[in-house]
């Protein structure tokens, strides 16, 4: 897709409330660290949101296209991004922070734990003295029982979009089919499909990757709100302090 149709896609399927709720988490968890990274930023609906709050946003992509929708989008919204192309893989030139968030379960599209454990390692290095790191991932009850043979649709006149999971090959994965039907100029609808795969792993197997990257003390919550995880928890938020 050309990035105009996928931001498209992008901001008409995502549910905009969250991106309040991640803020707000987020406020009540960094104290006065004003200085941030963004992982994973998308089309920059909440790099904007911090922006307007007074943080100092770094905002980092792997796509290009999305920074330029990001870009677009903080020119309207009269704030100042700084936005970086990039893979949270790599991050031994995005300079230093005093903190680092990571949002929207994008670290369950890393393949194994050998790569989550190099991103909270290289997370771990940009962060300046008692930073703070701040993620969510899906919780292993969300990706077992709750997204196996989830089925939703969506249309309005221009667009319809269909998403279909299922059980993935390895522990706690799952796969994503996505299709879009989006209407071009001429009238016309093109469809395009998507293969999304994910990832998670016990709160163990975070702890203990998290005590390895050098972090020495982690919170973790669940829900956006800051109550200890149970057996029925959807999604996990962790704060590591540095």
């Amino acid at each position: 897709m050309a990035y105009e149709t996928f931001a498209f896609v992008y901001d008409e399927v995502m549910d905009t409330a969250l991106y309040q709720r991640w803020l707000d988490f987020s406020m009540r968890h960094l104290g006065d660290r004003k200085k941030i990274l963004e992982l994973a930023c998308g089309t920059g609906a909440l790099a904007v949101k911090f922006a307007k709050q007074g943080f100092d946003v770094t905002a980092l992509d792997l796509s290009e296209e999305m920074l330029m929708i990001a870009s677009q989008r903080a020119q309207e919204e009269e704030t100042s991004i700084q936005l970086v192309a990039g893979d949270m893989l790599d991050l031994t030139d995005v300079g230093t922070y005093q903190a680092v968030t990571c949002f929207s379960d994008s670290l369950c599209y890393m393949p194994n734990e050998m790569d989550v454990q190099q991103v909270f390692d290289g997370v771990y290095g940009i962060l300046e003295e008692e930073g703070t790191f701040i993620f969510d991932v899906h919780s292993t009850y969300q990706i077992d029982e709750v997204f196996p043979d989830y089925n939703y649709h969506y249309q309005t006149d221009e667009f319809a979009f269909l998403w279909e999971s299922y059980q993935g090959e390895h522990p706690h994965s799952i796969e994503h089919f996505l299709t879009f039907f989006v209407q071009e100029e001429d009238g016309k609808f093109v469809r395009e499909d998507e293969l999304h795969q994910e990832r998670t792993y016990s709160l163990d197997a975070y702890q203990l990757m998290l005590e390895n990257a050098g972090f020495a003390k982690i919170d973790v919550f669940a829900d956006f709100i800051d109550s200890a995880p149970n057996e029925k928890s959807r999604r996990w938020f962790f704060v590591c302090h540095k």
